[in-house]
């Protein structure tokens, strides 16, 4: 049997190479379907030509990209390598495999689950593999900077479960003594920690010893954060948190998927006190939560992890860092509300309706019409519904991408100034803006862009460049 090592890399004459079909692939795409074809090409261009600022944005490597489009996509299979309930994986075992030491040297874990669809997927499946309906779940609240899946009334999470939240203090951080009451007071089977939107470093060391004097598991939930955590630039729940999830894009800059990663508690009996954690993760995910798993996903997720672990990955994440707090101070130099007072990660969040009385919607709707793409969000206290909201939430994970430094940021915060600074509200949902202003601002971003392209999308771009 021929094994991977000494498959040709250029295919042979049954299959073609794989770059061949890719070429191929793309012909047959323009020629049977041009209605799509040219839909994926002016999404292609749009990227390049805007800013993008939301927070849990990035842009995947094009050698990620291509693994997505390969044949392992035609391999059906169930369960693990070397136990999978198929034939024909020898493969994809020696893929998937990959996939779990790269994550786990990038994250420096003990153990590392591949096959999550999605860094929600990853969280449901160790919330019901350690709960039961009706058990006590405590999470940060939505408004607060949580997620979803941390407990939320709109998701599962906060339906199947009785889900506690914790807040902020008056400054906007974690308020930990809440934390730790709430655990004491409800005794949950599960803390979650983690956030998608709150700016500042998580005290994971705390919020296990609140764990653990409460009889709780800890979730982290690191999906906004991974890369930094990677890098070094952001303290690890590793070997804190009896668990740690995670998307693959984001930070990550890989595909549309999940993690789950565990350090020194890999091996410690689960709630029935004999099967060891990781085993629970592994029955969890498949066959418990999940079927046949997304090989194509895994392959570009062993390519994406594979960049982490570089040193150009480590300047990029302190460039991040760099960006977002220079983005922070330069709009709070302008007088807009920053929450926080700034930024340790890449997010900055910031009460635009307090800043120019306009809403999270207004503000999202017109920087878009210039090409400049964030999202509303909404805030701690937040009276306005979620799809207006209070507040704007950006983030520096592609600008960084583009090499862009803090000179750069300050232009991006002017350039945004000047749009909401022009914006006359016309309600919560619609506004006016001066097609002078917004023409300008527009070939602004479009010069930007062309400055500092996407490395590798455009030729001449460097992953290396700034700061």
């Amino acid at each position: 049997m021929t094994t991977p090592s000494q498959t040709p890399t250029g295919g042979d004459a049954a299959t073609g190479s794989l770059a061949g079909l890719a070429r191929r692939g793309f012909e047959l795409l323009q020629e049977q379907d041009p209605q799509l074809y040219e839909l994926l090409e002016s999404e292609n261009r749009r990227q390049g030509e805007v800013l993008a600022m939301v927070a849990a944005s990035s842009v995947a490597d094009p050698s990620v990209l291509v693994c997505e489009g390969t044949a392992t996509v035609n391999v059906t299979t169930e369960g693990y390598p070397g136990a999978r309930f198929h034939a024909g994986c020898e493969v994809v075992d020696a893929i998937e495999r990959l996939a779990v030491d790269r994550a786990k040297a990038a994250f420096e874990a003990s153990y590392a689950n591949v096959q999550p669809h999605s860094g929600s997927s990853a969280n449901a499946v160790l919330l019901f593999s350690l709960l039961q309906p009706g058990d006590t779940l405590l999470g940060l609240d939505l408004d607060c900077g949580g997620h979803l899946t941390h407990g939320s009334p709109a998701s599962v999470s906060g339906r199947y479960f009785d889900a506690v939240a914790y807040g902020l203090t008056p400054e906007g951080l974690i308020d930990y003594d809440q934390v730790e009451e709430l655990a004491l007071r409800h005794r949950p089977g599960l803390i979650i920690c983690g956030a998608s939107a709150y700016p500042r470093r998580i005290d994971f060391a705390r919020f296990r010893d609140i764990a653990d004097r409460s009889g709780a598991w800890l979730l982290a939930d690191i999906s906004h954060i991974a890369g930094l955590v990677a890098a070094g630039v952001h303290p690890s729940p590793i070997d804190h948190a009896h668990f740690t999830t995670t998307s693959t894009y984001k930070q990550l800059y890989g595909p549309r998927g999940g993690l789950i990663l565990m350090g020194r508690d890999h091996d410690t009996p689960g709630p029935d006190g004999k099967t060891p954690l990781s085993r629970l993760v592994q029955r969890g995910v498949f066959p418990y939560f999940q079927g046949t798993p997304n090989l194509a996903a895994i392959a570009a997720k062993a390519r994406a992890l594979d960049k982490v672990g570089s040193e150009a990955f480590r300047r990029l994440a302190r460039r991040i860092v760099t960006d977002a707090a220079t983005l922070a101070d330069v709009l709070g130099d302008k007088g807009y509300r920053v929450l926080t007072g700034g930024t340790d990660n890449h997010i900055v969040l910031m009460d635009i309706l307090a800043s120019r009385g306009i809403t999270g919607l207004v503000a999202e709707k017109a920087l878009e019409s210039c090409n400049i793409i964030i999202n509303k969000n909404r805030i701690a206290g937040d009276r306005k519904s979620a799809l207006v909201t209070s507040g704007i939430r950006l983030g520096t994970n592609s600008l960084a991408l583009r090499g862009m430094g803090e000179v750069e940021m300050r232009r991006c915060a002017g350039l945004m100034d000047r749009v909401l600074s022009a914006v006359q509200a016309r309600g919560e949902r619609d506004y006016r803006l001066d097609e002078g202003i917004r023409e300008s601002v527009a070939a602004d971003v479009r010069a930007l862009c062309v400055q500092y392209p996407l490395p590798d999308y455009s030729p001449g771009a460097d992953l290396d460049r700034g700061p």
